[in-house]
């Protein structure tokens, strides 16, 4: 297998029970759009009371049940926002993180480096973030992964990834890499995957392999790379 190789959303996900939180970003398969898909899975109950919602078109995490919530810390925040001609999207609260430093002035990279993995021991879940950047009618897009250095938690290691725009090609990070006690992190560089031209075929792709029983949340949307018109999916388990 070439390491150049494209592997289909089915390949990365079928079968496999657990990859957590997931962000795949890229292009589609003419060159129309750029696309981006960001999912939630959870074990536990407190992780699986949760839903997508939409405000202003921003996408956030809510209880489903709010009586049920346990520790909201870790679960509840905005996933997606806009700012001026980027789009960020993440696992955790460093959205906001990106967006206020975008706001004064910094960047992606800028903001990340005051965060660091979650303090979730023994798993040390890794903060993952995405954001696409439309310029002069194209576009490209980075990738983070923060995660810890050792099974201790004594220091965060910092992963960016810097992509271009290329027709059909798309890359995926998710926070695990599969099932386990303490989940194993995920490890190397986000996996190339193909990005197809319909927004169904990629969001039906993406649920229908993820883990029936522990998938929760799927938000995908493409943008018109020339036009700027957006269309989104969002799946709810709980409705």
């Amino acid at each position: 297998m070439s390491i150049y190789d494209i592997s289909t959303v089915k390949e990365r996900l079928n079968g496999n029970p657990y990859v957590g939180r997931g962000i795949m970003i890229g292009t589609s398969k003419s060159g129309k759009y750029a696309a981006f898909a960001y999912f939630i899975m959870g074990r536990s109950a407190n992780s699986r009371n949760r839903i997508f919602v939409e405000e202003d078109g921003d996408i956030y995490t809510k209880p489903y049940d709010e009586s049920k919530v346990q520790d909201p810390s870790l679960i509840i925040y905005a996933a997606v926002r806009d700012f001026n001609n980027s789009v960020i999207v993440t696992n955790g609260n460093q959205t906001d993180s990106i967006y206020v430093s975008l706001e004064n002035g910094g960047t992606f990279e800028s903001a990340l480096a005051t965060r660091q993995f979650e303090p979730d021991a023994p798993n040390f879940t890794p903060r993952i973030s995405g954001i696409l950047e439309f310029t002069n009618k194209s576009f490209n897009y980075k990738m983070s992964i923060l995660k810890s250095i050792d099974a201790e938690g004594s220091a965060c290691a910092r992963y960016y990834f810097k992509y271009p725009s290329i027709k059909g090609l798309g890359h995926f990070i998710h926070t695990y890499v599969t099932d386990g006690n303490p989940i194993p992190t995920f490890q190397g560089e986000p996996e190339r995957i193909a990005i197809p031209d319909s927004i169904d075929d990629f969001a039906n792709e993406i649920w229908d392999n993820l883990d029936q029983d522990n998938k929760i949340s799927l938000y995908v949307r493409y943008i018109d790379i020339e036009t700027n018109k957006r269309q989104s999916r969002l799946i709810n388990k709980y409705n």
